[in-house]
């Protein structure tokens, strides 16, 4: 089969490397100049305006900040048979079992390289559009996409034909936030702390990047407030130390913050670290695939959607894993189902196993936005 696969991070490059081993042709569309994703770092961040409530999709890719460090070791964190070894003795390397992102992005460099992917990727390419050829008998897809050139005035578009599409865009680029009427940021448009230097900022949100980047201000801000639903459940020793933290908050547009506890303090910046939101602006399935309360479906076992199976499938919606395994696992299964080696059950019996599943998490008290977490 002749397959495009839009995204060069860690979930598309696991597919892409699985399809070429089952025989597939393979053209991967990443929008930024190197593989990587979101790990492939990139200092510049959207403008506040681009990141209100409901406003889609930004521009600035990349929601990585200057200081992350891995939360999983080097073990969790490479493919099955491309281990993720640190790179003793090499200059700008770091060494450690938890290192900082960049080595993530060399890794990811380096097993495009090793499995001679790199031919298969298109740079600076950006898909607009993915929609079924109407006239096809053998379900293929319109491919659109537009190469990013130095200028607007430089960009060219361009539409082609494949059998197949692996969504593999992630789903850490599209900042979720309250609306409010008063200036408000999104950790998606953090990188360092001296931007804050001597601001009273609250952080929205107790998650491990709200965690990381209030321990990064502590150092220059005047004061740093810390609000989620269960503060106490995110704290650690270090932090119950360092910061304030309350209870849940209300935001006044006279710029006062005031929480549950009763106090308030009038904030510089409110930032948001409340997670991303699943976004395929240049998916058109007509209806069958949609975005509800971040449930992408229906999709079944987070990959195939039952109405334009096998020729749609995604590869990286599900979150809460050991990433690297589960999507090298996701690629294979997409890439022996487009093979023939493997079958999918029926339409009708993956909406049910779909529905079923629905049932099951509301049975259990979790809420849609989480179902994709497993």
């Amino acid at each position: 089969k002749n397959v495009c696969v839009v995204g060069a991070g860690m979930a598309g490059m696991a597919a892409a490397r699985e399809l070429r081993r089952e025989g597939h042709v393979v053209t991967v569309m990443e929008q930024s100049g190197d593989v990587g994703g979101q790990w492939l770092y990139d200092p510049r961040t959207d403008d506040d305006g681009l990141l209100e409530a409901g406003a889609a999709p930004v521009r600035v890719h990349s929601s990585m900040y200057a200081c992350l460090r891995l939360i999983s070791p080097r073990e969790a964190m490479g493919f099955s048979d491309f281990q993720f070894f640190p790179r003793e003795g090499v200059a700008g390397r770091d060494p450690r079992r938890f290192p900082t992102h960049r080595e993530v992005y060399y890794y990811l460099r380096e097993f495009c390289h090793a499995f001679g992917l790199a031919d298969a990727v298109r740079l600076n390419t950006r898909v607009t559009r993915v929609a079924a050829v109407p006239t096809s008998l053998t379900d293929q897809w319109a491919v659109r996409t537009v190469h990013l050139g130095g200028t607007a005035t430089d960009e060219e578009e361009k539409e082609e034909v494949f059998d197949a599409v692996v969504v593999a865009t992630g789903h850490y680029s599209q900042p979720s936030m309250e609306d409010w009427p008063r200036r408000q940021l999104h950790s998606h448009s953090y990188r360092t702390p001296e931007p804050f230097r001597g601001e009273v900022v609250v952080m929205v949100g107790c998650g491990d990047s709200g965690k990381d980047i209030a321990l990064d201000l502590r150092r220059v801000a005047k004061e740093v407030h810390l609000t989620a639903k269960s503060v106490e459940e995110a704290m650690t020793p270090a932090m119950s130390k360092m910061l304030a933290n309350h209870a849940n908050l209300h935001l006044h547009a006279d710029g006062r913050v005031a929480f549950a506890d009763g106090s308030s303090v009038v904030a510089d910046t409110v930032m948001y670290c409340t997670g991303y939101t699943y976004s395929f602006t240049f998916l058109d399935t007509g209806g069958a695939v949609t975005v509800d309360d971040n449930r992408v479906g229906p999709l079944f076992e987070h990959v195939f959607p039952p109405s334009l199976a096998p020729s749609l499938s995604f590869v990286g919606i599900p979150r809460k894993v050991i990433v690297p395994w589960f999507f090298e696992a996701q690629g294979k299964w997409v890439a022996q189902v487009l093979s023939g080696r493997r079958a999918l059950p029926p339409e009708e019996e993956m909406l049910r196993s779909v529905e079923e599943y629905y049932r099951a998490r509301e049975a259990a008290g979790v809420p849609k936005k989480y179902t994709h977490d497993i």
